[in-house]
């Protein structure tokens, strides 16, 4: 009687349910893997709706543009026969008419693109009626606004910190002790959602260096009597221990990136709003002192040029605000809440215990 291969086995030392759980947290980190694609491509059809949000308004800006220095044109022309204008105030004016003409064509395509990228990223026609509007970019409310107080528990929720969590989980680590050891707790958020002083201190402020030092007060790893004997086991929990702590020092680093980014365009949106509203009032008045004989067409031409620079640069900064915010969301590991928030706390503390 020949002795075949049996298909059970008598499990004296854990081995098969070592392998069955090993096996699980490998799928668990492929999930959470998975997880990160979601959380990456529910960001880019975000940033390509912002995309096309600041193309449209600045199409809508070179339109009003074009319009303006069609009507300024005209009004040259109307001057010039009656000798209050020279040859040289109409060639500069259908200079500029040409190109704000070449702006429009410029943006008209832009759209038509953005258009096509957003259906792309999505993967299925736009709704008969969607529909955009351009001042959406200039709102203060576009996003919901991220609290002070945010604990950095919040970032174990990352895809990236599960995905690493589950891979030291398959080779036997204590992740409470892990977390413990490697994931400084802190609040992240001060007062507007900017970077607390505690988060701005973990980087040097020169270098940009990580300045936390883990603390290891327990081991991590439960070494098998079979496992623990061989070297490549040792290396490779050596490894699975760095790429962990690989995956927190990137969550905090660009967490901080992003409120440093936040703190920043706010001031320099509300600046450009300062600056396109003394722009347009230099071109108003100049029109005026134009149309008075006061002031020359060169006055007019460089006052509507001054604008136009103006409201592109504010649109330029709106669109990097909110797409920093987008970024700020998707750092955090989106999709939280208030009560999200301190559920994650909870359960951070659980782990650490």
């Amino acid at each position: 009687m020949s002795i075949g291969t049996t298909s059970w086995e008598i499990d004296f030392f854990g081995r098969i349910r070592s392998l069955k759980r090993q096996a699980l947290e490998d799928y668990l980190s492929t999930q959470a893997s998975r997880t990160s694609t979601q959380l990456s491509l529910v960001a880019d059809v975000a940033t390509d709706y912002l995309q096309l949000l600041s193309d449209e308004t600045l199409l809508k800006v070179s339109t009003d543009t074009a319009a303006a220095d069609q009507s300024t044109y005209d009004l040259t022309m109307s001057m010039m026969k009656i000798g209050s204008a020279s040859l040289q105030d109409v060639r500069e004016a259908q200079t500029s008419l040409a190109s704000a003409r070449a702006s429009v064509a410029s943006y008209t395509r832009a759209v038509a693109q953005d258009r096509n990228n957003l259906i792309a990223e999505i993967g299925c026609p736009l709704p008969d009626d969607f529909a955009t509007e351009p001042t959406l970019l200039e709102s203060d409310a576009m996003f919901a606004d991220v609290d002070a107080g945010i604990p950095s528990d919040l970032l174990a929720r990352r895809p990236d910190i599960i995905e690493a969590e589950h891979t030291l989980k398959a080779a036997n680590a204590n992740i409470g002790a892990a977390r413990a050891a490697f994931f400084p707790k802190i609040g992240l958020t001060a007062s507007a959602g900017t970077a607390s002083t505690s988060l701005s201190q973990l980087f040097k402020a020169s270098t940009g260096a990580w300045t936390f030092a883990p603390s290891i007060t327990m081991p991590i790893f439960d070494y098998g009597s079979n496992k623990a004997s061989l070297d490549v086991a040792k290396i490779e929990k050596v490894i699975d221990v760095a790429d962990y702590e690989k995956a927190i020092q990137t969550a905090f680093k660009e967490v901080s990136n992003a409120l440093a980014g936040r703190a920043t365009y706010v001031d320099q949106v509300e600046a450009d709003r300062d600056y396109v509203k003394s722009a347009q009032d230099y071109y108003d008045l100049a029109q005026a002192r134009y149309k008075t004989g006061t002031d020359s067409f060169l006055t007019v031409l460089t006052a509507q040029r001054t604008l136009y620079t103006a409201q592109e640069q504010l649109v330029t900064d709106e669109l990097a605000k909110l797409s920093n915010q987008v970024t700020l969301y998707k750092v955090l590991g989106g999709g939280w809440s208030a009560t999200s928030v301190h559920e994650q706390a909870a359960a951070s503390d659980q782990a650490r215990s």
